[in-house]
């Protein structure tokens, strides 16, 4: 295979995967900020004596209280 063909389906590849990892993430409902915090899971981090929102603002833990009403 030619090198200019064979670099172009390298970047259409990479594109193409970009893409998708894109419209997969946007579907899975994860809010910008969410994995900031040490209960995003991940992190190993067990729940403090307040429901497990240590280290999150009032203001963030309204958003998401919020946020799991609607």
């Amino acid at each position: 295979m030619k090198t200019g063909l064979w670099s172009a389906s390298v970047v259409v590849m990479g594109v193409l995967a970009f893409l998708l990892g894109y419209a997969i993430s946007s579907q899975t409902g994860i809010e910008p900020g969410y994995f900031e915090s040490a209960e995003g899971g991940g992190y190993g981090a067990p729940a403090a004596e307040g429901g497990g929102t240590g280290g999150v603002g009032a203001e963030m833990e309204k958003y998401y209280k919020d946020l799991k009403a609607e």
